[in-house]
């Protein structure tokens, strides 16, 4: 049966999950666009509810796309596209959505493999920032992103978008800095941290592996104690009137250099 009004109870769930606190409080969050939907179901992450607004689908993709959810038994609500408008938050709403358990993973049960590097984030506050760094995170070969201490929500909608999908591929993980600080004594992990006054270049330096790159927020980067707590700083050359990077640009320049050193330098690690 098809709903047909907003003020739908189940309706007002789904679109209460806009809110932070309400993706806290239930450990679900909303996904919409067939890519995103596509890329959910294919990397097995736990949907609990299609939404569908069968006059708004106009590919047969899509419509393959809810025939393998109801194949895995994932439960297909049925919509009016006036309801589904009013769930969306895209131009040009295409007729597909779901509602997704969020995973975490913990950080005192992570021991990173001899060639693994990851990406942790103190107090990033902007959501597009974390979701572009989730989706260059994939793209670079880096297994999971870190969130220490008050991060911007990764299941933030505009974080979703801003990953493309990659929020699926990688493992996120939620901690305190002292709970960081605590498990890279435990682990051996080199930590690579990132200021404009370090004197090591970023691409002069061979990156040792296991390792995780520490970055700061968006306003103040990293503190002198977090600094001092680094096994070693990189700089960022730059000319002109700027004085720093986009968050998102700094962690994909460094990222990117670990992973062209792995991959043409096999024995890095």
């Amino acid at each position: 049966m098809q709903i047909a009004s907003p003020a739908n109870p189940r309706i007002k769930a789904i679109r209460a999950l806009r809110q932070r606190h309400e993706r806290e409080r239930s450990g679900r969050f909303f996904i919409e666009g067939i890519r995103l939907v596509a890329e959910a179901l294919q990397m097995e992450a736990p949907v609990e509810t299609l939404v569908v607004a069968p006059s708004l689908l106009r590919s047969d993709f899509a419509r393959s796309l809810v025939a393998q959810a109801q194949a895995a038994a994932i439960p297909v609500l049925e919509v009016s596209e006036a309801v589904f408008n009013s769930l969306s938050q895209k131009e040009g709403p295409q007729g597909l959505a779901a509602v997704v358990r969020q995973r975490w993973q913990r950080l005192e049960e992570l021991r990173p493999a001899p060639g693994d590097y990851w990406v942790a984030l103190h107090a990033a506050q902007d959501p597009g920032n974390i979701g572009t760094i989730l989706r260059t995170a994939d793209a670079a070969g880096a297994r999971g992103v870190m969130l220490l201490d008050h991060c911007a929500d990764p299941h933030d909608p505009n974080a979703v978008r801003a990953s493309m999908g990659a929020l699926f591929a990688q493992r996120i993980i939620r901690a305190s800095l002292a709970e960081f600080w605590r498990w890279k004594k435990q682990t051996g992990c080199t930590v690579v941290g990132t200021s404009g006054a370090a004197a090591t270049d970023y691409r002069s330096l061979r990156y040792p592996l296991p390792l995780v790159l520490l970055m700061g927020s968006e306003r103040e980067g990293l503190s002198p104690s977090e600094q001092a707590s680094c096994d070693v700083m990189v700089s960022i050359a730059m000319t002109g009137r700027s004085d720093s990077l986009n968050l998102a640009v700094a962690t994909a320049l460094v990222l990117y250099e670990v992973f062209y050193q792995r991959r043409f330098s096999p024995n890095l690690s």
